[in-house]
């Protein structure tokens, strides 16, 4: 394709290469005693599928400056709209955030304290499903063939039967799950619906959407003028689908900005968690059966990643470990601490923007869904992984402080067995990463510019060279920066 044909690069929020974020999942973070009066299961107690312990907004705002405290710099919540279930994936009215988390007051609070301490906050926009409560549908239950909503929903035939299983549906439903009745986004009054809720959350405040199951809404001018509608209020706004495949679709620059990028997550499982997945929980991670792989495989793969799309686009995909659809990190890996830490230190010193999952940074376990949606144990520290706790603030505060880190290309330099270094090039300078995944000490090739660099893990200095030959202890790692 010729220059003066190609198609022009995709422009993403800069910010985001700069951030960390930190996924809430807000029934279950933090509960502040101002939304009384309810039946809730208590704090900390095994998570069910309809069950509520009472996190709220308020809540989260009472601990911003303990997530600041991470070094985060941006939220992503899952759905806080008013809803009949825990996760909230049910919305009932898109309008009004959930009385039991706050209203639209908590969220107004939230945002201002978040802003003021420079968090970015993200919300996240289930467009391609509603609920039985949602007023058009609820309309539909009750006026049959008369309901003035009749298309805004697919319909096969009469009467709809939203709760008997022992009778068809005659309604399409996400996965068949009666509770979540698709809309019809090609009627035209749908569309215009719910690209005034993007439009009215970016209008209150927000700095971008988390989009639920996206690709469902197979329609690419519905999404592209959702774009449009969105930047036009806010061209910082970041916008990330929930895609587990190939996204390239949605990512040309007309869509959205970035997905959440689980092609880094099922490689992590497979290199850093090598040692134990022979875990129950491997076979039920909700990323599916994950083999082990050695340091050339994950090597090669990684580097795939980062030219799966455009760089301007790779620089800002989210990077998880886990998420509330799977199980936690630790328990995938039969709660080996070690290659969960191994694991953080790769995700914050890879390509693109860092994500963790509430509780990780102090070791929460969980399996899949619902056991990975725990209470936080604000009234357990000591419970906490404190090392855990305090490798993530290490690896935020290097992060933060790098730009090789944050936008410098990714450079394998040595992947063999169980060894593997790589560079993060920028035109300021390098950061170099070596990890040893081995059961013994290791020596680690990690030839770098030549120049003195801080192992912000282990606070030694190096002298690194083309010839550099780092030995590392057993399961260990070095994240090397230029000293200043």
């Amino acid at each position: 394709m010729s220059e003066s044909t190609s198609c022009p690069a995709p422009v993403t929020p800069a910010w985001v290469t700069d951030a960390i974020f930190y996924q809430i999942f807000p029934d279950r973070f933090a509960r502040s005693g101002r939304v009384t009066g309810l039946h809730l299961q208590p704090w900390g107690s095994a998570p069910t599928i309809s069950g509520y312990m009472g996190g709220d907004l308020w809540g989260v705002a009472g601990k911003l400056d303990y997530i600041a405290s991470l070094g985060v710099n941006a939220i992503y919540f899952c759905p806080v709209f008013q809803s009949a279930s825990n996760h909230r994936y049910h919305t009932h009215d898109y309008l009004q955030v959930d009385p039991m988390l706050g209203g639209n007051e908590a969220l107004r609070h939230l945002i201002d304290e978040a802003h003021g301490r420079g968090i970015r906050v993200v919300l996240d926009g289930v467009f391609n499903h509603a609920s039985r409560g949602f007023f058009q549908f609820n309309d539909l239950l009750e006026q049959g063939e008369a309901s003035a909503y009749r298309d805004w929903f697919h319909v096969d035939g009469w009467p709809l039967n939203a709760y008997d299983e022992e009778k068809p549906a005659h309604y399409a439903a996400w996965w068949g799950i009666r509770a979540l009745p698709k809309f019809n986004t090609n009627h035209p009054e749908v569309r215009e619906f719910l690209l005034s809720v993007g439009e009215y959350w970016m209008k209150f405040g927000i700095d971008g959407w988390r989009l639920d199951v996206p690709n469902e809404i197979d329609d690419d001018a519905f999404w592209q003028e959702f774009r449009r509608r969105v930047k036009a209020i806010n061209p910082d706004a970041y916008i990330v689908g929930e895609i587990w495949g190939d996204a390239g679709r949605w990512l040309a620059g007309d869509q959205f900005d970035a997905v959440m990028n689980y092609h880094f997550t099922r490689p992590c499982l497979a290199f850093f968690g090598a040692r134990t997945l022979d875990h129950p929980m491997n076979e039920r991670s909700g990323t599916g059966r994950v083999d082990p792989q050695d340091a050339a495989t994950f090597a090669s793969r990684m580097s795939e990643v980062t030219r799966m799309y455009h760089p301007e686009v790779v620089r800002v995909q989210l990077n998880l470990l886990d998420s509330h659809d799977t199980a936690r990190f630790l328990t995938a890996v039969g709660g080996d601490a070690t290659a969960h830490r191994l694991a953080l230190t790769f995700q914050f010193s890879y390509v693109g923007a860092p994500c963790l999952y509430y509780g990780d940074e102090i070791g929460l376990p969980g399996g899949v869904d619902p056991d990975c949606r725990r209470a936080f144990p604000w009234d357990q520290p000591g419970d906490w992984d404190r090392t855990t706790l305090g490798l993530t603030r290490k690896l935020t505060a290097a992060r933060r402080a790098s730009l090789p880190l944050q936008r410098g290309d990714f450079e394998v330099l040595h992947a063999q067995g169980e060894q593997l270094s790589f560079a993060r090039n920028h035109p300021s300078g390098s950061a170099y990463v070596a990890f040893n995944c081995a059961l013994d000490a290791a020596a680690v090739p990690v030839p770098a510019r030549p120049g003195r660099y801080r192992d912000v893990l282990s606070e030694q200095v190096h002298d690194l060279g083309p010839d550099t030959v780092l030995t590392l202890p057993a399961r260990s790692a070095a994240l090397l920066l230029p000293e200043a």
